[in-house]
């Protein structure tokens, strides 16, 4: 039960910590995203025959089930995920050499736009390996290049050229120790190529203020990165805002934003900045759930239910989040977003199964705040904290001034 036989090890322990920035990372994710299995429905009354080494290890894997509560697609996030999806498929399978269209996916802080992103990239790369049979179609012969169809960094947040570049190549654990510029540009170029790598991933990318000189020459070298045979993705919060685009312009026709190649300043590794190939991007918006119309409000329920499926309170969880006044609640207290919403249902979750009330609710919910610390990988410098919003608070109730009451005729004297 919960793998909690009598002195074995649980099978929910979370193994060793995965950094998917590097290939090993990467691929251990990829292939384990699934396979975490959650814990057992229990009545109160079969949570009652435990012994209490099987309660306490049940409770932990309840504790591991929330905390691990599965990232669901939503109209939004299916969007998104199909444009990528499509872009790289577009690119991989071209026979042609050129320019890839990439993607740029804005929207606010912990809407899941990370995890949209690589989940698709992961589906495409599972069937990729499929297909060829989990080697690289274009290994140079007599060769055993690490294959990796898809790669996964995110921007430092003061990013320069070299760094960038470094940044990428840890990703395939190559040596850039003492390279200069150049060196790094040519050294990714080849390992885009050796590891057989179809899309790129740049995290957090709105970390560039591009107030600073070299900001923009990051931004120049990710547009020339387009030269080369990998579909870029670029995933932050307010793109449109961040300068980003400002060099570009938008097609009425496509919808996708065009850059000129970028002209050559002496200081961006431009070595593709005199062809005539435009850099083109697919902007899309990964928005958060509304409450405005009978459609997204069925939409917001839905994904509620689909919640209430991974709950493993005692009490019936069927109609806990989705029935009277819990679906409003929850939108007022997380906009709609689903990483708060998440963390509000985690956090929910802990409180009831400590006060043995296993139940969410209103009143419970109110009693505690999400806060910036419970999103530590956003970084609130950059606008990736979403606005957060509090509780609601119950009025004091101020006693009524008595001063100009009547007492009344005072009692008789006998």
């Amino acid at each position: 039960m919960s793998g909690s036989t009598e002195g074995a090890v649980p099978v929910f322990l979370p193994g060793p910590p995965l950094d998917r920035t590097h290939w090993q990372g990467w691929e251990r994710w990829r292939a384990s995203r699934d396979a975490f299995v959650p814990a057992p429905r229990l009545t109160a009354a079969q949570y009652a025959r435990l012994s209490p080494r099987q309660a306490r290890i049940h409770d932990l894997h309840r504790l591991a089930t929330h905390s691990s509560l599965p990232v669901q697609a939503t109209p939004m996030s299916e969007a998104v995920a199909d444009l990528v999806k499509t872009r790289i498929e577009d690119g991989a399978f071209s026979h042609k050499w050129g320019t890839r269209t990439g993607v740029m996916v804005n929207g606010g802080g912990a809407q899941g736009k990370t995890e949209t992103v690589c989940e698709a990239l992961a589906a495409f790369e599972d069937e990729w390996l499929q297909l060829h049979g989990q080697v690289n179609p274009e290994a140079i012969e007599g060769t055993r290049d690490l294959h990796t169809p898809v790669a996964y960094v995110r921007c430092p947040v003061r990013a320069t050229p070299i760094s960038t570049c470094q940044r990428i190549l840890d990703f395939f654990g190559e040596d850039h120790k003492g390279m200069r510029l150049e060196d790094l540009v040519r050294t990714l170029k080849d390992a885009i190529f050796a590891h057989g790598s179809k899309a790129l991933v740049i995290d957090d990318i709105t970390r560039l203020k591009l107030h600073r000189e070299a900001d923009q020459d990051v931004l120049d070298l990710i547009r020339e990165m387009m030269s080369m045979p990998v579909t870029l993705i670029l995933v932050g919060v307010g793109i449109p805002t961040s300068g980003l685009l400002r060099d570009g312009r938008r097609d009425a026709r496509t919808g996708q934003w065009i850059f000129k190649p970028v002209p050559d300043r002496g200081k961006s590794p431009n070595d593709q900045a005199a062809t005539q190939h435009e850099r083109r991007f697919d902007l899309i918006d990964l928005d958060a759930f509304g409450y405005d119309t009978p459609a997204r409000i069925a939409a917001w329920t839905a994904h509620l239910a689909g919640l209430e499926q991974h709950l493993r309170l005692l009490t019936d969880t069927e109609g806990m989040l989705t029935t009277g006044g819990m679906p409003e609640y929850l939108f007022r207290r997380t906009g709609g977003v689903v990483g708060l919403l998440e963390k509000l249902i985690q956090t929910g979750c802990r409180r009831a199964i400590r006060d043995g009330s296993e139940r969410l609710t209103i009143e419970l919910l109110d009693a505690f705040a999400v806060t910036p610390t419970d999103l530590p990988d956003l970084d609130a410098a950059s606008g990736e904290q979403p606005h957060i919003p509090a509780p609601a608070r119950k009025k004091a109730t101020r006693g009524r001034n008595t001063v100009f009451d009547d007492a009344g005729p005072s009692g008789a004297v006998s």
